[in-house]
């Protein structure tokens, strides 16, 4: 037992006296108090924390135990660690990656297309990928396809699961609706190697493009677009179900692809790139006012 245990046994509103309790459990009384002493300050400590985290709420133990610091107040960083975790405070800022892009090492890889490739057009190349999104219920996955060129976003879906099928179904309604593209471009995950995934685009005369080992930047278009996602929308909004999810992701999407300038593309909107090139799309632009970020959870 330890000694941390043997503390927790001893009751100060016992009839048996402290330093009676402390012999039984072979530990010395000093020990006791010492206890009791840190216990009082871990509650203004705790409080400290609090208001800092509250302040910035992006800040994790570290950057916390630093500002602690800079108000005279010395503490070590697994302190800070282990109060936190008892008041349930963490960044707000994701935790590293989790790998949706799990390879299947019995599914071959094409070629990397893109390389040396100079797009100009819109539905010359389109980037897939998949990300997950944590929900208080558990983890769920965002399947998204984008043309290259515009940075127009095609298709998604919201899953709870990673299965080949709802990658296909989200490529299948883009093709109804914009036609097909002369590549997609995709990671070596599983889901995007395997014969399902394969199948669907060579029975649409697309080329397949995969991404080398480890190069993130192969597919750089949707890196950014989960980035934006994410920081713009996804960790501003405390959605509780994917229902709410699927709801504000909806919104921020239209915003998106309707509103959101892009450096990348001089300043100009999606939209205003691809729906230009693709006219049988305009009735999209009658969807109304296009929601401001702030506007986006109001109605889920």
């Amino acid at each position: 037992m330890s000694v941390r245990e043997k503390r927790s046994l001893i009751s100060p509103n016992s009839n048996m006296a402290i330093q009676r309790q402390c012999d039984l459990l072979g530990l010395r009384r000093s020990s006791y108090y010492y206890a009791v002493r840190e216990s009082e300050n871990d509650t203004e400590l705790m409080n400290g924390i609090k208001d800092i985290w509250i302040e910035w709420p992006f800040y994790g133990y570290r950057k916390i135990t630093d500002e602690l610091a800079d108000r005279d107040i010395l503490v070590n960083h697994k302190r800070v660690l282990r109060l936190m975790k008892l008041m349930g405070l963490r960044s707000v800022l994701p935790k590293p990656r989790i790998n949706t892009s799990i390879a299947d090492k019995g599914n071959p890889v094409r070629p990397y297309l893109l390389k040396g490739l100079t797009i100009t057009s819109a539905n010359q190349v389109w980037a897939t990928d998949i990300t997950y999104i944590k929900l208080p219920g558990g983890m769920v996955y965002l399947f998204a396809l984008i043309d290259w060129h515009t940075r127009f976003v095609v298709g998604w879906k919201l899953a709870n699961t990673m299965e080949a099928s709802h990658a296909v179904e989200v490529l299948e309604a883009a093709i109804r609706r914009y036609g097909k593209p002369g590549i997609v471009n995709a990671d070596q995950g599983s889901q995007f190697t395997g014969e399902a995934w394969i199948l669907v685009l060579e029975a649409h005369g697309i080329k397949v493009s995969h991404d080398g080992v480890g190069r993130c930047i192969d597919n750089i278009r949707m890196e950014r677009l989960w980035w934006s996602i994410k920081y713009e929308h996804v960790h501003l909004y405390c959605h509780q179900t994917m229902w709410e999810l699927e709801k504000g992701l909806e919104a921020y999407l239209i915003f998106y692809n309707m509103r959101r300038r892009h450096h990348g593309i001089n300043k100009l909107r999606p939209a205003d790139l691809y729906l230009a090139a693709y006219r049988r799309c305009a009735p999209l632009l009658l969807v109304g006012r296009c929601p401001t970020p702030r506007d986006i959870c109001k109605n889920v």
